[in-house]
């Protein structure tokens, strides 16, 4: 039987409860939680992320991936506050569930989450969006994203991040490497800069697997949703997923190497020619002053839209 890398290091003989392929890695469940904690530290560090002394707003869902990064993040000693957006989603009360989640998280860790209402302060919400568009997932994320950074600003926070994991981006990396999505590709990096009207982003999960994030929150007894959103299966980046899953199977180590290469080989020649790829270049809206593609943004205009129905 495999016994404990570290427990090994410090002269004891402790069985492995876990075993990850991708960093040939057995641990017990203790030393698990330790190492999940000081490799996410030392994301952070390596990209430069952010620092201690820095006002952190975690986009917090209620699944696995946010509230495993909202811990995580407490327990290193980072000052980080929770930001829940009640999307409206009524279908299996998902949206009420997930706020249950959000507020149940907070409660544990005493930190403040401040809880956003969609339908109340924009006048609609994501179902509203639904019946717009096939396109749900995608015009869901631009509002959200828009959302966020008003947000962020309002309360006064340096920093927003996500709970965007290793498997999301390395299969939205694949996908958009097939289609050669020149402007995503130049701005694919896991910590983005404060500029042009935007707080600075990072996704501090990004060499963490799903697998890995799923063990923590159930060793940690986390309070999160295991159900994903009831709306989301046009989504496409399953597909892309589920081809590197297969390719891990085989070759673990696989997910990482293809992002990490990336963002070290790739990358930096991307970036360099990051005004060439875009479509069109960023003003502000005339209305709200945020940083937009288009004046009045997507925002303002769909405020004034499902408002004029009010």
């Amino acid at each position: 039987m495999a016994r404990c890398r570290l427990c090994r290091n410090q002269g004891q003989r402790t069985p492995a409860e876990i075993y990850l392929p991708a960093h040939r890695l057995p641990l017990c469940r203790e030393h698990f939680l330790s190492w999940f904690e000081r490799y996410l530290d030392r994301t952070i560090r390596s990209f430069k992320m952010f620092t201690r002394g820095q006002r952190i707003l975690v986009a917090v869902s209620g699944g696995k991936d946010s509230l495993s990064l909202w811990q995580a993040l407490t327990s290193l000693g980072y000052e980080a506050d929770g930001v829940f957006i009640y999307l409206g989603i009524e279908e299996n009360s998902f949206s009420l569930l997930s706020r249950r989640a959000a507020e149940a998280m907070a409660e544990r860790l005493g930190r403040p989450l401040h809880i956003i209402d969609m339908p109340r302060e924009l006048g609609f919400s994501v179902p509203d969006l639904r019946r717009k568009t096939r396109k749900t997932c995608s015009l869901c994320g631009t509002v959200k994203r828009q959302y966020l950074n008003q947000i962020a600003k309002r309360l006064g926070y340096e920093v927003i991040v996500t709970g965007h994991n290793l498997d999301d981006e390395a299969s939205s990396l694949l996908g958009n490497l097939l289609n050669w999505n020149l402007k995503y590709l130049a701005r694919k990096y896991p910590v983005l800069p404060a500029e042009r009207g935007f707080v600075r982003k990072a996704k501090p999960l990004c060499r963490h697997s799903v697998r890995e994030i799923r063990l923590y929150a159930e060793i940690r007894k986390l309070p999160y949703l295991a159900e994903s959103c009831p709306l989301s299966e046009e989504a496409t980046r399953p597909f892309y997923a589920q081809l590197l899953d297969e390719l891990e199977e085989k070759a673990p180590g696989t997910k990482l190497r293809f992002y990490l290469d990336y963002l070290r080989k790739a990358y930096p020649l991307f970036a360099g020619h990051r005004e060439e790829f875009m479509d069109r270049e960023l003003i502000t809206c005339e209305r709200c002053g945020e940083p937009a593609v288009s004046s009045p943004c997507l925002l303002c205009r769909l405020k004034e839209e499902y408002g004029a129905r009010a």
